[in-house]
């Protein structure tokens, strides 16, 4: 079997992972990443990561979509695998793209279907946050940040458009770094 080599296909523009025999061109495109705010009388439901990157920081639960699969069951799956939650999807919160690491990240609202929530393999520990008692300085992912922060900008109000990136980092290239993001 022949290694692939990184060249600019005839009729493309820009450097692509080619047989050299062939010519089968493989191409790499971005991941997409499926996540919920879940709120429960205003609070907010958080994940403590088990595994790297950002281990025993917070997030969401969201994560890496599998194949045959719809978001929206992406979000499910995922709420179901990192917090033992059975959610229920109340629309699109927040559209990310993050150039810098080749994803989409579709960030739904949520709460929960039915009671209940335990941490599940992916996840140290899960809780539920009142606003003021977010650990900021421990959230894994500047897109954690973007997302709880436009849930309470639509905290009871009809979500409309998705958010996009904030203005400060609007092609997804900056990691986090402080407050502000």
């Amino acid at each position: 079997m022949p290694a692939f080599v990184r060249s600019i296909p005839e009729g493309d523009d820009r450097a692509r992972l080619t047989c050299p025999d062939c010519g089968y061109v493989a191409y790499e495109n971005p991941k997409i990443v499926v996540g919920s705010v879940v709120s429960v009388e205003g609070r907010i439901l958080l994940c403590r990561r088990a595994i790297e990157p950002r281990k025993g920081f917070w997030t969401l639960p969201a994560g890496y979509m599998e194949m045959a699969e719809t978001v929206e069951e992406g979000a499910r799956r995922e709420a179901w695998e990192e917090a033992q939650a059975r959610i229920a999807l109340e629309g699109i919160l927040a559209i990310y793209s993050i150039a810098r690491l080749g994803q989409v990240q579709v960030i739904f609202r949520a709460g929960l279907a039915e009671p209940g929530f335990a941490a599940g393999p992916e996840s140290l520990e899960v809780r539920l946050f009142d606003w003021a008692d977010i650990p900021w300085e421990e959230i894994a992912f500047p897109t954690v940040h973007w997302s709880l922060h436009r849930w309470r900008e639509m905290e009871g109000l009809p979500l409309g458009a998705p958010a996009g990136n904030p203005p400060v980092d609007a092609r997804g290239i900056r990691p986090l770094v402080g407050e502000g993001l």
